[in-house]
């Protein structure tokens, strides 16, 4: 593994150009405070550059929330998500820190849908990214990559992209939501009788728990399909 003196790019940083597409973001944006120690362990754990903005973000912010906390972009963690991005993935899609990832978890979003980077187990279009849509638990191509990914995040319609997923007056709630939890539906959003999110009930769980579940019921429905 690499020092992480040699991970962080001082001639060609990428968290200007990262500030620059935040700047000019059409979406709520928050960017969470950093706290210099865990950036540093987070960017070695993860062995990436600061040079790319993945990098970039995982040394110069705690994460990024997006739409009052709606998507989660995880970076190097901090108070209101308290999960770095190596740390998340461990024991999920990875073993050890710094190996090449086989999936990597990006970010999440309220209703439970995971972000997820395409390390090879997805495909031949390695970094792209997928989405781990709780509707279906299907693993949905976005056809975009990471830098992509961070553009569709701080501009495109969310509205349209979550239609049918956001139930009335989602905004209050998900705005106190903690950064290690999502909402948890019943009936659940997959099954035919959770399609109307207004008439489910909700409440918040741990994201790990719901993560878990997800998994655990893809395997169960494709097992009985």
């Amino acid at each position: 593994m690499r020092d992480v003196e040699e991970l962080i790019n001082t001639t060609d940083p990428g968290w200007p150009i990262v500030t620059e597409w935040i700047k000019e973001a059409n979406n709520k944006i928050e960017i969470l405070t950093v706290d210099d120690a865990k950036a540093k362990e987070a960017l070695y754990k993860t062995q990436v550059s600061t040079r790319s903005p993945m990098g970039a973000i995982i040394f110069s912010t705690g994460g990024i929330l997006v739409d009052n906390g709606w998507i989660r972009i995880l970076g190097s963690g901090s108070e209101k998500l308290d999960r770095s991005l190596p740390d998340w993935n461990v024991g999920k899609f990875t073993e050890e820190f710094g190996e090449n990832p086989r999936l990597l978890l990006i970010a999440d979003d309220a209703l439970g849908g995971f972000f997820i980077l395409n390390g090879g187990d997805l495909g031949s279009d390695l970094g792209n990214i997928y989405y781990f849509s709780p509707d279906n638990l299907e693993y949905e191509p976005l056809d975009i990559t990471y830098s992509e990914f961070l553009s569709f995040c701080f501009n495109n319609d969310l509205d349209e992209f979550y239609r049918n997923q956001r139930w009335n007056n989602w905004q209050a709630e998900v705005s106190k939501l903690d950064g290690n939890s999502v909402f948890n539906f019943i009936p659940f959003l997959w099954s035919k009788e959770g399609k109307d999110i207004n008439k489910n009930s909700r409440k918040e769980i741990p994201v790990e728990e719901q993560f878990n579940f997800n998994i655990e019921m893809r395997k169960q429905l494709a097992y009985k399909g």
